[in-house]
């Protein structure tokens, strides 16, 4: 899978609400479940139903980038449904590999970097939330609109 982030309007240009509520969010595609979302089945689980079904909802709904942290490029998204909203782990993992797509708490996320973290690993994508070969580094900004394309 290459790397697939379409970005949409001028990045340099900030987002307004009645802007972002007529523009095309930033697809990102997905690899979800197996070795690349190893919660995937913990997270279906704790909501009693499929992994198929959280898929489903994740893909299926556009989310808002509400603000930047923990590391560049690290945008959180949501709000998620109850359906889709899981705690985090218990032990937080050493190592996260770049690109995998999480939920933690109300919030969805793609980690950036290989960085710890203890969120739940669903999937994961090849797009770059962080590159300073771009005007704009990091792929998402507030206000930004998202959704999650399944591939395989």
């Amino acid at each position: 899978m290459g790397e697939r982030a379409v970005l949409v309007g001028d990045p340099d240009v900030p987002a307004t609400a009645d802007a972002a509520a007529t523009r095309r969010p930033i697809e990102i595609e997905v690899r979800y479940g197996g070795p690349d979302g190893p919660d995937l089945e913990v997270v279906a689980d704790a909501h009693g139903l499929r992994p198929d079904d959280i898929v489903e909802l994740h893909a299926g709904s556009t989310w808002t980038a509400l603000f930047l942290g923990f590391a560049p490029g690290f945008a959180y998204l949501g709000p998620l449904p109850l359906e889709l909203a899981t705690a985090r782990r218990a032990t937080p993992r050493e190592r996260v590999p770049a690109g995998s797509v999480a939920i933690g708490g109300d919030q969805t996320a793609v980690y950036p970097f290989s960085l710890p973290g203890g969120w739940q690993i669903i999937g994961r994508t090849d797009a770059a939330m962080w590159d300073l070969r771009r005007t704009r580094p990091n792929l998402l900004a507030p206000g930004d609109l998202v959704r999650f394309v399944p591939v395989r």
